[in-house]
């Protein structure tokens, strides 16, 4: 941070001695990076997580810099009533919910950290895969209910795990995934021989391959136009008879009505998912899937960890340093 030392006047001096630059948060955020904007940088920091839609685009105007989580989407008529918008601060890692090409129209810098969680949704997706696998929750619901019913599930040593997407979190699965004596499978747009072949994965050319072939797939693909429902009735149905899907990524990556269906019908064993296409959930497709007994589901927590948390903060402190330089 040693370019803040000789900015720092800059920044703080505006009329009568206000800070020159306001920021508005709208999603929770670790200290850390709140004592970096307001006590380090002298900014005007307003935090307002119940802010709501309206209300962001009601003040928005008067906000220099915003910074936001996944909860909050900037689109295109966010960006339209932000006259003084300079930087978006994302404190996590998927940029899906900012209007990418609307921003950088405006001129707007976009930082993120798509390096900062790494682990903690790497190990979530080995939790809710172990629990998948060995019915954890349906166990300990049934011993909560007086039940004490012997529930049979299945072992991950010997098993094949399809991942799609083998970027930073999928190899780091990947990694973990080998440790417990799966073989994986990778999958992905890109070359990712390389990574592929340090943590000895195959690398499959198509996906249907992967799912045919895969005991477990694990999902670790951004939401794009192309990855939209990337998980359809037709790659369900060839998956693997009795195969578990874990999605750690995003909730509209899967047909989520699909998926119910491939449950319904003994298609799919399992599901473990950390998000849904609707955050919370409302649409009684989703409904009846949350509270299949086969069906495990997190509130969206890959990044909730203390650590996770703390490094995303770290990452963007020194990205939104760079972005200050140029203003």
């Amino acid at each position: 941070m040693n370019f803040i030392v000789g900015l720092e006047d800059k920044l703080r001096k505006g009329p009568n001695n206000a800070p020159r630059l306001r920021v508005l948060i709208t999603d929770h955020v670790d200290h850390l990076l709140l004592d970096y904007l307001r006590n380090r940088l002298g900014f005007d920091v307003d935090e307002m997580c119940d802010l709501g839609r309206e209300g962001l685009l009601n003040r928005i105007c008067d906000y220099d810099i915003l910074v936001v989580r996944s909860r909050t989407l900037v689109d295109k008529e966010v960006l339209s009533r932000a006259a003084n918008l300079k930087i978006i601060v994302r404190a996590g890692s998927g940029l899906d919910n900012v209007d990418l090409e609307e921003a950088a129209a405006r001129g707007v810098k976009v930082v993120n950290a798509p390096e900062g969680n790494v682990y903690s949704v790497a190990e979530l997706t080995i939790a809710l895969m172990m629990n998948a696998a060995r019915r954890i929750s349906f166990a300990h619901n049934l011993v909560r209910e007086g039940d004490w019913t012997k529930v049979r599930g299945t072992e991950l040593y010997g098993k094949t795990l399809g991942i799609i997407g083998f970027g930073r979190i999928g190899s780091m699965v990947g990694r973990i995934a080998k440790c417990l004596g799966m073989r994986v499978l990778a999958y992905d747009i890109r070359d990712v021989s390389d990574t592929a072949r340090l943590i000895d994965a195959v690398v499959v050319k198509d996906m249907d391959e992967l799912l045919k072939k895969s005991d477990v797939v694990s999902l670790h693909v951004p939401l794009t136009r192309e990855t939209y429902h990337l998980i359809g009735k037709r790659e369900l149905w060839t998956m693997k008879r009795g195969a578990i899907l874990v999605n750690t990524a995003r909730g509209k990556v899967v047909d989520t009505k699909a998926l119910l269906e491939a449950l319904e019908e003994g298609i799919i064993g399992a599901a473990a998912l950390d998000i849904l296409e609707n955050e919370p959930p409302k649409e009684e497709w989703e409904l009846k899937l949350i509270n299949h007994p086969r069906v495990i589901v997190t509130p969206h927590i890959g990044a909730e960890t203390d650590e996770a948390q703390r490094r995303i903060c770290e990452i963007v402190i020194s990205k939104l340093e760079e972005a200050l330089k140029g203003l």
